[in-house]
C-alpha cells in the first residue's frame, strides 16, 4: 500500500486550499500515480500553532510502477506546479505532498525515510490516514491509525480538527 499526505493553507492558481488539494490528485492521476482512494478532508490547525491559517489534509492510497525515490521526485515536482515554495519548515504552502508509506519498505537515506519519521506523531496525518487505511500497520511501529491515534499527547491538535468534506 503506497500513502500520501495531501495538505494546504494557501491558495493557489485552482483556488482555495479544499480546490488545490482535490486538483492534486488529478494533477498525480496525470503523472503516472493512480488514485485508488481518498480520505474525507480535514480542516486542521496549523502544527505548531501560529496564526497561520488552517490546513486543508487527507490521505490518498495510490498505485504506480515508479520506485519510491522517483515517486517522491515527482511529488516535488507536483508541488512546483502548484507554486510550492520551501522557505523554512512549517511555512505556509500552496501545497505540501508526503510520502508517507511504500508497502513494508523501511529506508533511511539523505532524500527519503519511509514510513514518513513523524507520521504517528501528526494528527492530521492519521485521521485521514485512518479513514483510507484502518488496518494498515506502520512498518517501523507495528501499530495501526487508531492506536498511534490513541498515543497522541493531548493538547491543542486534537480538537482542532474539522471534516469538511468527504470523497465523491
Amino acid at each position: 500500500m503506497i500513502l500520501i499526505a495531501l495538505g494546504s493553507n494557501l491558495p493557489s492558481a485552482a483556488g482555495g486550499s479544499l480546490d488545490t488539494c482535490q486538483a492534486a490528485l488529478q494533477a498525480m492521476a496525470e503523472h503516472g500515480i493512480e488514485i485508488l482512494r481518498h480520505s474525507n478532508w480535514y480542516e486542521i490547525a496549523p502544527v505548531p500553532v501560529s496564526d497561520q491559517p488552517w490546513f486543508v489534509n487527507g490521505v490518498a492510497v495510490v498505485a504506480t510502477n515508479l520506485d519510491p525515490e522517483t515517486l517522491l521526485q515527482r511529488l516535488h515536482a507536483i508541488e512546483q506546479s502548484f507554486a510550492r515554495e520551501r522557505s523554512m519548515p512549517n511555512a505556509a504552502r500552496t501545497l505540501d505532498l508526503d510520502l508517507l508509506g511504500y508497502g513494508a519498505l523501511q529506508i533511511d537515506s539523505k532524500t527519503l525515510t519511509l514510513p514518513h519519521p513523524r507520521l504517528y506523531e501528526r494528527a492530521f496525518v492519521l485521521y485521514p490516514l485512518r479513514d483510507v487505511a484502518p488496518r494498515w500497520h506502520h512498518p517501523r511501529l507495528g501499530l495501526t491509525p487508531d492506536e498511534m491515534i490513541a498515543k497522541l499527547p493531548l493538547g491543542a491538535e486534537k480538537p482542532r480538527i474539522r471534516l469538511i468534506s468527504s470523497p465523491p
